[in-house]
């Protein structure tokens, strides 16, 4: 259940397993090297289309991206399209957002013909090898070739002083896989890294 610690396992384990559910990824103690599932695995066809960040407290909009849905999108018929492109994000932040308590994220999606029954989302923060936080969000349910919208509140870990600098210091190592879950089977894998320097 939700309240035991999962086992810990290892990004190769994982990889020798056909069917990966949420309490493999708890069990991970580390960023992932690579994807562990195929963009293919997303047979829902879930695709995101809008994602926005703020902080609850003051409303500022912190981040705000917005793509084409699928089907607008015109290069499905070229075959050098990267498979993995869009399943990597790379945040610019500066060092105030460390500093943040509690974010938002908005997130819009459209899904393909079948209905969607227990989604779910399992993102991990790490920091070098170090997991900060692990955030656990459930979608709920979603009709076939609907548009959902819903917001994840964010309750931020409070770092130390020290952790805060070392991530300013370094950026880009600090790095999240998120993991979405139909009926407890992996179906997407999305990777990030982040960076609290305040430029480029």
């Amino acid at each position: 259940g939700a309240g035991a610690a999962a086992a810990a396992r290892t990004e190769e384990e994982l990889g020798r397993k056909a069917l990966i559910g949420p309490d493999d990824v708890l069990g991970l103690q580390r960023v992932t090297s690579d994807y562990l599932c195929t963009p293919e695995e997303n047979v829902y066809k879930i695709d995101f289309t809008r994602f926005k960040i703020r902080d609850m407290e003051s409303g500022t909009v912190l981040f705000e991206i917005t793509k084409p849905a699928a089907s607008e999108r015109e290069h499905s018929d070229r075959k050098d399209v990267d498979p993995n492109a869009g399943r990597f994000v790379r945040y610019q932040f500066t060092p105030a957002f460390l500093r943040l308590r509690q974010v938002g994220a908005t997130v819009e999606f459209t899904v393909g013909d079948k209905p969607i029954n227990n989604f779910r989302m399992i993102e991990r923060h790490y920091f070098r090898d170090q997991l900060l936080k692990s955030f656990d969000f459930e979608f709920g349910f979603c009709i076939p070739s609907s548009k959902n919208t819903c917001e994840h509140i964010y309750e931020f870990p409070q770092l130390s002083e020290d952790l805060i600098r070392e991530m300013i210091l370094h950026p880009y190592e600090t790095q999240s896989d998120s993991f979405y879950f139909v009926d407890n089977k992996l179906v997407m894998h999305n990777k990030a890294d982040y960076s609290y320097s305040g430029g480029p």
